[in-house]
This record gives structure tokens, sequence and C-alpha cells, in this order.
């Protein structure tokens, strides 16, 4: 947390570059109020990188378009409606909204747009007071009329209004607590953390792209774990993502296993740890994030008690894919997110066979075709599946994986295993074999491929012979 007076500092800083004072001047030259507001605001203050510049102003969305257009490389009025429109100044995107006062009605899942004419009124109206500060322009003056400044010191979430209200106005912010939790490490004051519990079911009046966005920004924050527990405890999770809170299994007296939700917790910590140690993303990456945090959750649906106190799960993971594919497609994210995650959890077991005994090129071979263009995400996945604390087991699987990788390594560099393909392609099958486009091209297809995988490469010459004899069998 930086002083005001360096908080300021950086705020003059900022204002004094091309893209702000530009804006400034052309705001103030019009007479009208202009104020940077929000996120680069508080970010200031924590010493946090700015990025987004978000301004709000007295000028309506007409004027806004009149002032920037001179000033602006491009500019877009796609969020006009709701009083926004961006620009490109100096080489920076900005966006610029009227004062607004609106609010939902509590049915309906879009705002009524209503447009304001007090800077403070329209800082009131926003989600937290760490997010309700602005700084007028060019006279760079610090407006706080929510104390955002002292909850910042105290490192605590609270409302501008009674957070019932606030939360009627738009349920979303109740998201929004659990992403900030994780984003910027706060606490959430009593009476709002309590109004979430109370209100949550008003998160049903939410569009599910809505949803969907907020968690993925949740899961992209530098602590997501904190931000998820909020959500089950809250209660909002057993309504935008059941599958995770119904990973708290009742533990039965005569059998036991381990605590599924907070091993998911804990995998999902120990993911992260890995993509970033390993350097193999620029930045979070959701769909690994996703993954660790759906991986099990196949596992209440799967679960049986087996004589002598033993737990079960047989299949979870092909279970747990086609949840994940279900949850996902239900939040509206894109095919590519929604492919890639149920394929890491349907394989996510895959790995433990390894240890078991040990396994031909061939068995290698098929793990990394079955991973595809998600192998690294799989390792990533694998390796943070293992939370055991006895030591000497941990150690052994994690010894093991880095034979396998070694192997995978070794294997590629001899056979270019990314590209993994049949000897012959489908127009020399058609060729050896006399036949047209049709069902038996691709059944000879997948029978090279399989030799090939088994055997590695085997050479157009050594492929045709199997691909005849293969051929003469079936009896043509």
């Amino acid at each position: 947390m930086q002083s005001v007076a360096t908080a300021l500092t950086r705020l003059g800083d900022l204002a004094a570059t091309p893209t702000v004072s530009r804006l400034a001047t052309a705001f103030h030259e019009s007479g009208h109020e202009l104020a940077l507001v929000g996120g680069p605001v508080r970010d200031a203050f924590l010493d946090r990188p700015i990025n987004d510049l978000d301004f709000t102003t007295s000028a309506t969305p007409d004027q806004i378009l009149q002032i920037v257009k001179p000033i602006s490389d491009a500019h877009w009025d796609i969020g006009r409606a709701f009083g926004t429109i961006g620009a490109r100044i100096a080489g920076e995107k900005v966006e610029i909204t009227t004062y607004r006062s609106d609010s939902y009605d509590g049915q309906t899942r879009k705002p009524e747009v209503v447009f304001g004419h007090r800077l403070e009124d329209d800082l009131l109206r926003r989600d937290f007071t760490v997010n309700a500060l602005a700084l007028r322009l060019p006279g760079l003056t610090l407006v706080d009329p929510a104390n955002g400044i002292d909850d910042l010191l105290a490192g605590v979430l609270r409302t501008p209004i009674s957070p019932e209200i606030s939360f009627g106005d738009d349920p979303l912010r109740m998201m929004r607590a659990a992403r900030f939790t994780a984003q910027l490490g706060f606490t959430l004051d009593v009476d709002t953390a309590e109004a979430m519990e109370a209100m949550a079911d008003r998160i049903r009046n939410i569009s599910a792209e809505r949803i969907g966005d907020e968690l993925s920004k949740l899961l992209c924050a530098d602590d997501p774990h904190v931000g998820i527990e909020l959500l089950v405890d809250s209660g909002l999770c057993d309504r935008v993502m059941p599958e995770i809170p119904a990973l708290r299994l009742e533990v039965d007296e005569h059998h036991h296993h381990k605590d599924v939700y907070q091993h998911t917790l804990t995998v999902l910590d120990q993911a992260i740890g890995y993509e970033k140690s390993r350097g193999s993303f620029d930045g979070p990456d959701l769909i690994v994030r996703l993954a660790a945090l759906l991986h099990d959750i196949g596992k209440p649906g799967t679960r049986r008690l087996e004589p002598g106190g033993v737990v079960s799960f047989y299949h979870h993971d092909l279970v747990g894919a086609k949840l994940a594919k279900k949850r996902l497609r239900a939040l509206r994210f894109d095919n590519d997110t929604i492919s890639a995650v149920a394929r890491l959890t349907e394989l996510h077991l895959r790995f433990f066979g390894y240890t078991e005994g040990a396994w031909t090129d061939s068995a290698v071979r098929r793990y990394v075709r079955d991973a595809g263009d998600q192998l690294e995400r799989l390792h990533i996945l694998t390796r943070a599946d293992v939370t055991t604390r006895n030591r000497r087991k941990a150690d052994r699987l994690g010894f093991a994986y880095d034979d396998l990788e070694q192997r995978i390594k070794e294997l590629a560099e001899q056979e270019e295993m990314a590209a993994v393909r049949p000897d012959l392609d489908g127009e020399q099958i058609m060729a050896v074999l006399g036949v047209g486009p049709g069902r038996e091209v691709g059944e000879a297809y997948r029978y090279l491929l399989e030799q090939r995988l088994d055997d590695g490469p085997l050479g157009e010459e050594e492929a045709t012979r199997r691909l005849t004899s293969w051929w003469a069998e079936r009896g043509r």
C-alpha cells in the first residue's frame, strides 16, 4: 500500500502522459467534467500496474464523441447504449462513460440506464468503496465520497451503500466480491458477507455469459483459491457451479477418503505454481485453472463404499469430463475451452498407471497422441494432482513423471512424435488397395496408425507390406 502522497504523485505522472493530458485538456476546453475513475486510481494506491484507463464525465455519449474524434486515432461506440465510448488516443485505448445512476429492477438481467449529473453520485453507485475513487482532471483532485482510502488501508471490501441495495441493483457484484478477494487479497466486511449469503439466489437474475466471464476473471486472479472458497461459503457456487460444493462429500465413520473439496483447492494452487514455474504460458492460463478446478467433479456421482473401509470412484474421470462439458456449455464458454478442459479431465488419471509397471514406447506414444495439443497442460494437471502428505510417495510419483517426460522428449526427438501419423496417407492407401474414398480407407488409416504407435516409423515399403497383408486377411 502506497502512502497518499506517493499515490498522488504516481497519478500526477499518469495525468501528464500524452493520452491523459490530451483528454483532460479537450474535455476542460469543452466545458465538461472529466475524471479518471475506479481501478487505475485504486491500483495507484496499491502499487499495482495500471493497465486499463477508465474515465467518467458529465458529457453525454454524443458529446463525448464530438470531443474525442479530433484527438483520437480511432473511436468506437459499441457501449453507447450504456453511456460508454471507446477511443485510442496517443496509442492507448481508453473508455469514457457518462455519469450514471442506473440500477437493476430485480427481475430482468439488464440495467435500466439512467445518466447522472454528479461525479459523487456516480461513484456511490459503484460496486465497492475501493473502486469508488476518482481523480478529477486536469486539477488532480482526489474524490472519495465513500471513504475508499480507509478501506484500502484496512484491506477491506465494502459496498459504498447498503450491500442489500447494491447487490439488489446488480447481483453480479457478489461474484465480483469473490474476484477482488482473490485479486487484491482483501477480506469482506461482515455486513457485505452476510448480504451475499442472504441474497445468493439473486445471482439467477444474471445472464450465463456474465457469470462465466466473472468466473474466468476470478480464476485468472493471483489467488483464486480464496475467491472460490467465498463463492462456496456464501452459497453462490451452488447456483453458478454446483459441482464444486458437491465435492464436500459426507464422511462415513467406516469409510475414509481424502477430502475431495480441499484436495481440489490444493490442486488448483499447485497447478498455478507449475504454470508459473514451467514458463509455458504468457500469464494466467484459464484452461489449466478450469481443469484443476473441475478434474474431480465426477467423484460424487461415482463414489462407492466398498468392503473393508475402501472408497472407490471408478470412472470418475469419464463422468467428470461429461459434467465439465455440460457445465461450461451452460456458462457459455467457447468450444475450444470446453473441449480442452473436458479432455484434460478425461485424461488426468492416465499417468498413474505408469507407476504400476513400465510403459512400452507404444504406451508413451498413445499418451502423447491422446493429449494432442493439451500435452503441456496435462503435464501440469497431472503433477498438480499429487497432494499426498507422504513425502516418499510424492517423490516417487514426481520422479516417475520426470521419467515419463524424459521418454516423451527422447521419442519426440527420434520420431518427431508431435506429428504422429501413419507412414501412408489416404491417397497412398487407396492406391495400394485399389479402392476409392470410403469407410475402408478410414479403417486402413487407423490400422496403420496403430502399427505406427506400436512400432514407431515403419517406412513406406514395410507399411505397404503390412497394409496388403491386413487387407488380405479381411477376405477381400
